[in-house]
């Protein structure tokens, strides 16, 4: 590509300078980031609210915090972990990782990319701003009717907590859609599903689940809105409704979401494998069929949530038999790791560290779930620490050890510098040690007998030590996350400069610059193995996109054949007011029914002014491999 081709091809695809650049920009990257920095605030707001509670407890007949401050934490600590971080950072490290991994410009529909981080910072502030104001919901992040009744839960806080759900989950289905399209149509010449890297077959496995699973909650928390504010009786059993009906549709978004959680961490462990012990993915295929048997059995066990509800008994035994059978395709990813680092080269740095602390770390949570499966023995268990600390094993181990590792691992691509690799291990050792040292005793408190969502004990109850060893590792792992935070924010200053590729990686992200251009890749590359980087030296790449306009290549679902070339639509305010109206009908909605009528008026308007046609100028020239 020439000179002047080059600087035409920047140009056409910069954002705008100043505050409507900043609204309306569609570029992926700025908007994947903008999801990270939010969840690394709320990281920290969520990680303070889990030291104060742990200082209530790590003394017996502590007065710290009362019974009502100490169920708004925990409903705002548990909510925001699940909601609001957990999901949306999956997502944002698909948006901002997807079209680099495919050779591609930008996602398939970069409006709505814009558009689902808006409403995800509505649910953000639905949550938080109340919080500021003092009507902190104070349920838990379940909101178990009847007690989210009108009857039992009068004012707006469990409205509050039910619609902050309808914000996220809309976001996290208009980035799962997005996602999704942009994988399957949006693949770079040669990339057959068979040379498909696995990170972006777990990235289209959990957006296919987010696209079914999210639904359910979403009906959940519309009809126990309607419960409170226009009096159905979906969940009051005394006019013939159920209770019990909320909790199977919570659960049949709930256990999915821990794998949609899981499933792009096992994307994320499975690259850093890859790259650092210098050999392709063991047993590739059958990981692929791991992480599909997960995306369908995650949906046949929702029940194992609901064993202490009396429900019949040989519906428990079969949910039981599904609960310990999705153990099974988790089981074969471990030993396709721990094969491939055995049969590589591995070199042990600061990711690869984090890897290993999630197979240990995960592997204690899966036994425990294993154990949790068995009815009888989860009857026992279900309200005490141990489920706390399973739960925790799980969630922790298996989705933010992989993150903070993939956050070391990509860094050098996003900032262009290196990390430090010394304060890298201090961090690590700081966060899998506190963690452990925090939460493992919680499943010896569980056996002895603590229930969980208690305030307070007497110091009879023998528990004070247990809890204190818990509190300070608590606090040890948060003086961890602190250290992995300032060894990233002055690595953006001083870290060393990092190149292309300084992994010696094998997707094609890492052919782009460090960090890359707006418009990523000036040619398309031109796929012929699953690992494209170890393959060629010099890539092989198609020419033919224009450089004077936004233009992207669409190809064939099965084999990636190129089929034509679409016009990328550029940077737009209306993404951002959209959102910004659909905002207004959601919160509105929650003290008054007609909200969502007249609310739909500014949505409508706006969905019209974003997608009024514009006739792009047609591009000319063949489509060619060189």
């Amino acid at each position: 590509m020439s000179p002047d081709e080059r600087e035409r091809l920047h140009a056409v695809w910069a954002d705008r300078p100043g505050l409507l650049g900043f609204l309306g920009t569609v570029d992926h990257k700025r908007i994947a980031a903008r999801y990270i920095v939010t969840v690394v605030g709320l990281l920290f707001l969520s990680g303070m609210l889990a030291i104060d509670m742990r200082l209530q407890l790590s003394q017996p007949d502590m007065r710290r915090m009362g019974p009502q401050q100490y169920n708004e934490a925990f409903a705002l600590h548990g909510s925001t972990m699940l909601f609001l971080i957990s999901v949306p950072v999956m997502e944002a490290m698909a948006l901002w990782l997807v079209p680099l991994m495919l050779g591609a410009r930008n996602m398939a529909f970069p409006r709505l990319a814009a558009f689902s981080y808006w409403l995800y910072l509505g649910g953000v502030l639905m949550l938080w701003l109340p919080h500021a104001l003092g009507i902190t919901p104070d349920l838990g992040w379940f909101e178990y009717p009847p007690l989210s009744g009108p009857a039992y839960s009068p004012g707006h806080r469990a409205d509050i907590w039910a619609q902050m759900i309808t914000f996220t989950e809309v976001a996290a289905l208009a980035a799962s859609v997005n996602v999704v399209a942009t994988i399957l149509k949006m693949r770079p010449p040669g990339m057959t599903l068979a040379r498909m890297p696995f990170f972006l077959w777990a990235m289209l496995v959990a957006s296919l689940m987010t696209i079914f699973a999210l639904p359910a909650i979403m009906l959940a928390t519309s009809m126990l809105i309607a419960d409170r504010l226009v009096s159905t009786q979906f969940f009051a059993p005394a006019a013939g409704g159920d209770v019990l009906l909320f909790q199977h549709m919570f659960w049949f978004f709930g256990h999915p979401e821990v794998y949609i959680i899981f499933v792009p961490a096992v994307g994320f462990v499975s690259s850093i494998v890859e790259t650092f012990s210098r050999r392709t993915l063991f047993g590739h295929v059958p990981m692929v069929l791991s992480i599909l048997a997960i995306g369908v059995l995650a949906f046949g066990l929702w029940v194992h949530h609901m064993f202490a509800v009396g429900l019949p008994r040989l519906g428990n035994d079969f949910y039981t038999a599904a609960s310990m059978a999705i153990a099974l395709p988790a089981g074969l990813q471990m030993f396709c790791w721990i094969a491939t680092m055995w049969s590589g080269r591995p070199r042990f740095a600061t990711p690869l560290l984090w890897v290993i602390g999630f197979i240990a770390t995960f592997v204690i949570g899966g036994l425990s779930g294993v154990m949790t499966a068995s009815a009888p023995l989860d009857l026992q268990l279900t309200d005490t620490y141990f489920v706390v600390a399973h739960l925790h094993y799980v969630l922790i181990g298996g989705a933010l050890f992989p993150l903070f590792g993939a956050f070391c691992y990509w860094y050098p691509k996003a900032t262009g510098r290196m990390m430090s690799e010394r304060w890298g291990v201090v961090a690590f050792i700081l966060i899998v040690g506190g963690f452990n040292l925090g939460f493992f005793p919680m499943h010896v408190l569980g056996l002895e007998g603590m229930p969980r969502r208690i305030y307070t004990y007497g110091p009879d109850m023998g528990w004070g030590t247990l809890n204190l060893v818990a509190t300070i590792g608590s606090a040890i792992a948060m003086l961890g996350g602190i250290v992995l935070t300032g060894n990233a924010l002055i690595s953006l200053w001083r870290g060393k400069p990092a190149g292309a590729d300084p992994w010696g990686a094998p997707t094609l992200e890492w052919a782009a610059r460090s960090p890359p251009p707006q418009h990523n890749f000036e040619e398309v590359p031109v796929v012929t193995s699953i690992a494209p980087l170890w393959r060629h030296g010099d890539l092989p790449v198609m020419t033919g996109l224009a450089t004077d306009r936004r233009e992207v290549l669409v190809t064939s679902v099965i084999d990636a054949v190129p089929q034509y070339r679409h016009h990328s639509v550029g940077p737009s305010l209306w993404p951002f007011v959209a959102a910004l109206a659909t905002s207004g009908m959601f919160v509105a909605s929650i003290f008054t029914p007609w909200a969502v009528v007249w609310g739909a008026i500014p949505i409508g308007v706006a969905l019209v002014l974003w997608f009024w046609p514009r006739r792009p100028r047609s591009a000319t020239g063949p489509l060619a491999r060189r």
